[in-house]
């Protein structure tokens, strides 16, 4: 199987040129620097532009007009700044079509995945623009006589983001639109290989009327980016999504300042198949979950197990349904499965799938790199423990089965990994998703379906998976502080 042939495309296409932005957005201004670093399709790598390489004194400037910023902001009531989001979401509703070719571009999902994603980040800035509206205190009964005990919220104080390229607008928008929701500026670190879709929303925010200081994109080395802000002590809180090898660092760095950290880190998710659900169902759900954006997904379907007498059959159909899946650029429309990141994913994945063979693993589909950043889908059948695919995240088109003979070693197996994101379950019997819920040692559990996110959940994961939740009502909470005041009466 070899990747359809890529087109080569610019951003002079889009039909709203001025959303492709070279220059940070910093301070109310776009700005420039003399060091640039070069964003390339990874698709054809390509160069399809520059960004600035920004450092600690930008950093400086950022939390400066951030600082500045904040009592204003803070002072406006929660529709006013209800207000100003929701301009920042109809113009992301207005320009979807742009900002998901941009998305496509840089990362290189197929459009159709970019297009979601852009529905998928929009909707987090209506959820907030309305959830700001409910960021309620507490009367308290009073244990002291002539008290009135009562809680409020109040914003956190200025906040920062860094974010990761697999998911370029959504986990800005589900990072940001919180924070300004709560009465808090953001300053966002967006992934060098991905900058344009966050550029993009920040010319979307200016054109909303959210003021410069409140919505700020900086480019440049993430280290020293991350260490300024760290050491910062104006920056009360900071929401991380990417690696658990950079989130413990994140924590250690913190402590000096004592900072709030959310952090949604790695994931390994077991997708656990009974032997009284619909074949038909299960498979199309694990190739849901494995596959979305190419399997560069924290929520990807990590490990899939099989209850040993569906096994042989859902090999043979998951093999069929992922052989057939078309590879190429995702600007082109029949696209499924888009390039990896980079070299090193390339690199990563095919080092999981021969280990898993010298280990005695079947490949039954795919198993090598298609040049490029392009990797075939693959199923590798009768993966054990000790085998990398098992212990690790892929983050790639490979999809690791193995066979469970009942419930106790399905979740013995699901729950052997440091990690804990999100787990998946496709049965039948009602008692038994009831346990499975309880049991599978995870942040989020899905049970009969692939889809389980959006603005209404608490996103996040325990163990080494992160700590924190964003989206639903408590992703505001992320933002603010609970005050607590005791009020005594006269007389």
């Amino acid at each position: 199987m070899a990747p359809q042939t890529a087109r080569t495309r610019s951003h002079f296409q889009l039909d709203t040129p001025h959303l492709w932005r070279e220059q940070a957005w910093l301070a109310g201004h776009w700005t420039g620097a003399r060091e640039t670093l070069a964003v390339t399709d990874p698709a054809t790598g390509e160069t399809i532009g520059h960004i600035p390489s920004l450092g600690e004194a930008a950093v400086v400037t950022a939390i400066d007009a951030a600082a500045a910023a904040l009592p204003a902001w803070a002072a406006l009531t929660p529709d006013e700044r209800a207000d100003r989001l929701l301009a920042w979401y109809a113009g992301m509703r207005q320009h979807r079509e742009d900002l998901a070719r941009i998305m496509t571009l840089e990362e290189g999902k197929p459009l159709a995945e970019a297009r979601g994603e852009i529905d998928y980040a929009a909707s987090f800035v209506r959820w907030f623009a309305e959830e700001g509206r409910r960021a309620y205190g507490e009367t308290i009964p009073s244990h002291l006589p002539g008290r009135h005990l009562h809680t409020l919220r109040q914003p956190i104080g200025v906040t920062a983001a860094i974010t990761p390229w697999n998911f370029p607008s959504a986990m800005v928008t589900r990072k940001a639109a919180a924070a300004l929701a709560a009465g808090c500026p953001m300053l966002v670190r967006p992934a060098s290989e991905t900058p344009y879709s966050a550029l993009a929303l920040a010319r979307l925010a200016e054109q909303a009327g959210i003021p410069g200081g409140i919505f700020q994109v900086i480019t440049g080395d993430g280290r020293s980016i991350a260490s300024a802000l760290m050491r910062d002590t104006r920056v009360r809180a900071l929401s991380f999504t990417g690696s658990t090898e950079v989130g413990k660092a994140l924590i250690r760095q913190s402590a000096d300042t004592v900072k709030r950290l959310t952090l949604e880190l790695g994931g390994n998710a077991p997708f656990i198949v009974f032997d009284d659900v619909d074949l038909d169902a299960a498979v199309d759900g694990a190739l849901a979950a494995k596959f979305q954006t190419s399997g560069e997904d924290c929520l990807a379907a990590n490990r899939i197990l099989v209850q040993r007498p569906l096994y042989a059959a859902f090999l043979e159909r998951f093999a069929a349904r992922t052989a057939a899946l078309r590879v190429g650029h995702g600007l082109e429309p029949d696209t499924d499965i888009g390039p990896l990141i980079d070299a090193r994913a390339v690199a990563k994945a095919d080092q999981h799938v021969s280990d898993a063979r010298e280990r005695g693993a079947r490949v039954l589909t795919g198993g090598k790199p298609l040049g490029g950043n392009f990797y075939a889908p693959t199923v590798v059948a009768d993966v054990t423990p000790d085998m990398a695919l098992f212990r690790e995240e892929t983050f790639s088109p490979v999809a690791a089965v193995l066979a469970f003979d009942d419930e106790a070693e399905a979740v013995r197996l699901a729950n052997d990994t440091e990690y804990g994101l999100v787990a998946y379950c496709y049965t039948a019997d009602l008692g038994r998703a009831t346990r499975l819920g309880d049991a599978l040692d995870y942040g989020m559990v899905a049970i009969n379906c692939a889809k389980l996110t959006g603005p209404p959940i608490p996103f996040g994961g325990v163990k080494q998976s992160g700590q924190g939740r964003e989206g639903s009502r408590h992703g505001l909470d992320e933002y603010s502080e609970l005050k607590y005041i005791c009020l005594g009466l006269p007389g």
